[in-house]
């Protein structure tokens, strides 16, 4: 009973230091590698020569978006430290693990369907020239993948991404 305690203890422990690594990872902002990914971010994208009424709106819009998908990052990050808890069990509960992996898919897309709706928002703000321009940059400026450091959005997959756009 005591060494299964210190085991529990200790992957708790290690789960607690790994998590406060990745979370130091590529954050919110403007992507990692040093390509032309700028995560998203499209107030970085000199091209569109933004308003300042437009940087400041879009601006609100990111922040109004990162404390709303906030709450969804926090549940996520607990069921991935019970799914890993799960698979860590001497037998493994396959109902279990799969009622996890569930409840991790449902919120990821509740976070992905905030991410469009921002997007959208984001695209109300700017001009149709502006619009244009931002389809135009496509993949590797604004969406999805960038040259260097892989998907957007760690641990998520392609086109997820942490940018704000």
């Amino acid at each position: 009973m005591k060494k299964s305690v210190m085991t529990l203890i200790t992957v708790i422990a290690l789960t607690a230091f790994a998590a406060s690594a990745f979370a130091s990872g590529p954050g919110w902002g403007r992507g990692h590698g040093g390509g032309p990914c700028y995560g998203g971010d499209v107030t970085a994208l000199s091209e569109l020569n933004l308003t300042a009424d437009q940087t400041a709106k879009i601006n609100a819009l990111r922040e109004t978006h990162l404390k709303d998908v906030k709450p969804l990052q926090d549940k996520m990050f607990s069921k991935r430290g019970e799914l890993r808890l799960l698979w860590l069990q001497q037998n493994p509960d396959q109902d279990k693990i799969l009622a996890a992996q569930k409840e991790i898919r449902t919120i990821r897309d509740q976070m992905q369907d905030k991410m469009t709706v921002h997007r959208l928002n984001v695209l109300k703000v700017l001009t149709p020239e502006q619009q244009e321009k931002v389809k135009a940059i496509g993949p590797g400026r604004g969406f999805g993948r960038g040259m260097k450091g892989g998907p957007g959005y760690h641990d998520g997959g392609p086109g997820m991404m942490r940018g704000n756009w």
